[in-house]
């Protein structure tokens, strides 16, 4: 018999590691933490460490509880602001001058870079139009 001698023995197997996986990346999230919070001091940070090291998980059993709110109020400052665009603001942005664009579309045909088609999508872009 090998290492797995049934299915059950795999998804035994397969439960244990997502479960190392995610302590692992708990402690991960919780030594970010420890370093991003500006409420602790240096000698503070230390000693958290030095416990997550040495006594990962009851450390962070204790953290989460004495910590936890904070954690998520640090976490929420990170988070980057959503912002909408319209779209006068992302034509405004994508292009300088419609008409330089144009203009320089039409070069390119010209040249024969372009085809007729692409001319005529890249005119609509400048203008806002869909193509």
């Amino acid at each position: 018999m090998g290492m797995f001698a049934t299915v059950w023995d795999w998804i035994w197997f397969s439960f244990w590691i997502f479960a190392y996986i995610a302590y692992l990346f708990t402690l991960i999230y919780i030594a970010i933490d420890i370093f991003r919070s500006h409420d602790i001091g240096g000698w503070m940070k230390a000693l958290w460490i030095l416990l997550l090291v040495f006594l990962p998980f009851l450390t962070g059993i204790v953290y989460l509880i004495i910590r936890g709110q904070g954690m998520a109020e640090r976490s929420s400052y990170r988070r980057p602001e959503i912002v909408e665009y319209s779209d006068e603001e992302v034509r405004q942005v994508s292009f300088a001058n419609p008409t330089d664009e144009i203009a320089k579309a039409a070069a390119l045909r010209d040249q024969g870079v372009i085809s007729d088609g692409e001319f005529d999508a890249i005119k609509a872009k400048a203008l806002g139009q869909k193509f």
